[in-house]
Parts: structure tokens; C-alpha cells; sequence
């Protein structure tokens, strides 16, 4: 297969993000065919399919974020059934390219495809800086939603220093807020101090006090029953990190600490340019395998 022979997709399930990619892969003047949205009225120039349709009639199958969910079923949030890929549907995306979200949770669900061409896009460099800047702008709204008071002026601490960390803690700053940054590599604190935030040794956190605001980045359990016990009941925890997540949410009930975990953000909060994420991502991996 040649790039030029991808001129349809189908595009399977999902949020708004996927009606945003389908529109803009749509204005990049290639066809689409959405399936599993049959709440929806309609999607002007985009054909409404059922899945098998969608997945037959098509030569590059897109799946959502996630795109299965515990029970095998696929993501389709604007449908009001359940959608299993059957036999005849699994044949034929063994014979076209498949972009998903969490390839091996797709693969358990369909052990099936294992071999045929499915490729996981959220698994991309670029894909995890990209989503980093509305996934940190959805936290910040986040917070302003939920905070009694302002940005401005509040003390803010972001645990961790990766992709969404960097970026939040500068969005933080230009909010004119109190930023401390914790993070574990000697390479992070200089970053950190550079740039002008105060620093912390996650490691090292027995704590947290004097903070109105946390935001935990860090998909590992470090705020545990221990260190809740040790966090100012007034402070908000809002926990961006993926599941199992970064906060022992029992606990601070029971402490009576505001925590949310805040999952998604870039479909929540930014779907137009979460769409077109998904759209860049795709048609970067079609670039560099079928040139």
C-alpha cells in the first residue's frame, strides 16, 4: 500500500476529539466515514455509518482514546450500544491500517490483530508534547473552576517535571502564581532552578504544607495515606496523571482534602485542537511507513 492509496477513512467511536479530526482530516480533501455515533443528527459533510460500514468501506480505520474500554467494547460514547468487533469486521482490518489509543489494551481485547498493521498513535513523541500544552490548559481551568480563590498570587506546586509539567508550571508563572516544582533528577533542578521556580526533591516529600494548589503529574501513588495525613486540609489536589493516578483518593476523603482526579483534559477542555493532534499523529506514522 501507497500513501496515495489512503483515501478514506473510517473513523470509529469517540468523543468530540473524533469529530474534530473527522472535519479536519475532511478539509485535508481525503473522505470520511464515522461509526458509532448514532446520537448524532447529523455531521454535515461527513457520511454517518454504522462500524461495520465504516470500517469496511474504508482504507485506514481510526480508533478513539481510549479506544476499548474493561469489557472489550469499543469507545463510543455518542452511540447508545454496545459495539463488540465481530469476526467479519476484525477481517477486515487485517487488511488496512489501524490507528489506535494503547495498542496492547486493543490487542487483549482483539488478540486477533496482533499481527496486522495497527499502530499505536498516543504512543508518539509528538503526540505526549502536543497534548501536554492543552492537557496543562485544562488544568489550569480546572483549578480556576474549582479554587476559591485566584491563580494569581496562590501557591502552586507541580509534582513532577516531564512534558505536562514543564508546560504547566510556565502557564502557572504567567498567571502570576507561586510556583514550586518537585522532580527527582539533578538535570530537573537546574532546569527548575533556571528557570526560576522553587524546588523539591519528590523523593524527599514527608509533607506538604503552605500550598493552596497541587497538581500531580506523576503516574505512581505519591500522595499515600502517609503523606495525606501530612498535607493541609485546605490545600487542593488536582491529579493529572494517568490511572491508577497519584493520589490515594480514600485517603483524602477521610482527610478531608479536595482532591479530583482530572483525566482526559484534552477532550474536555480543547477537543478542536485535541482532534487535530490525533490527526497530525496519524498522518505522520502514514508518511513514514508508506512513502
Amino acid at each position: 500500500m501507497k500513501k496515495s492509496d489512503i483515501t478514506t477513512f473510517g473513523i470509529i467511536g469517540g468523543d468530540k476529539r473524533q469529530l474534530f479530526l473527522a472535519k479536519s482530516i475532511s478539509d485535508s480533501c481525503c473522505d470520511v466515514i464515522l461509526g458509532g455515533f448514532d446520537k448524532l443528527q447529523s455531521s454535515g459533510a461527513l457520511v454517518l455509518a454504522d462500524v461495520r460500514t465504516a470500517i469496511l468501506e474504508s482504507d485506514a480505520v481510526i480508533f478513539p482514546l481510549p479506544s476499548v474500554r474493561a469489557d472489550r467494547s469499543i469507545n463510543t460514547p455518542f452511540s447508545d450500544r454496545t459495539v463488540f468487533l465481530d469476526d467479519i469486521e476484525i477481517n477486515a482490518l487485517m487488511r488496512k491500517p489501524v490507528f489506535v489509543a494503547m495498542r496492547d489494551k486493543f490487542i487483549k481485547a482483539y488478540p486477533q490483530l496482533e499481527d496486522a498493521r495497527v499502530f499505536d498513535y498516543c504512543a508518539k513523541e509528538e503526540f505526549a508534547i502536543l497534548n501536554a500544552l492543552p492537557t496543562a490548559e485544562g488544568a489550569v481551568e480546572c483549578a480556576m473552576s474549582r479554587y476559591e480563590g485566584v491563580i494569581s498570587g496562590s501557591k502552586c506546586l507541580v509534582v513532577g517535571f516531564g512534558k505536562i509539567g514543564k508546560i504547566l508550571a510556565k502557564t502557572l508563572r504567567a498567571l502570576d502564581a507561586h510556583v514550586t516544582v518537585s522532580a527527582r533528577k539533578d538535570n530537573d533542578f537546574a532546569y527548575i532552578k533556571a528557570l526560576g521556580y522553587n524546588a523539591q526533591n519528590t523523593l524527599a516529600l514527608k509533607n506538604v504544607k503552605g500550598f493552596d494548589i497541587v497538581f500531580n503529574t506523576v503516574p505512581k501513588l505519591i500522595f499515600d495515606k502517609q503523606l495525606l495525613m501530612n498535607t493541609d486540609s485546605n490545600t487542593m489536589i488536582i491529579d493529572l496523571a494517568s490511572l491508577p493516578g497519584g493520589v490515594d483518593f480514600e485517603a483524602a476523603h477521610k482527610f478531608n482534602i479536595d482532591a479530583v482526579r482530572a483525566l482526559s483534559l484534552p477532550g474536555k477542555c480543547a477537543p478542536k485542537t485535541a482532534g487535530e493532534i490525533i490527526k497530525t499523529t496519524v498522518f505522520n506514522i502514514i508518511e513514514e511507513v508508506y512513502r
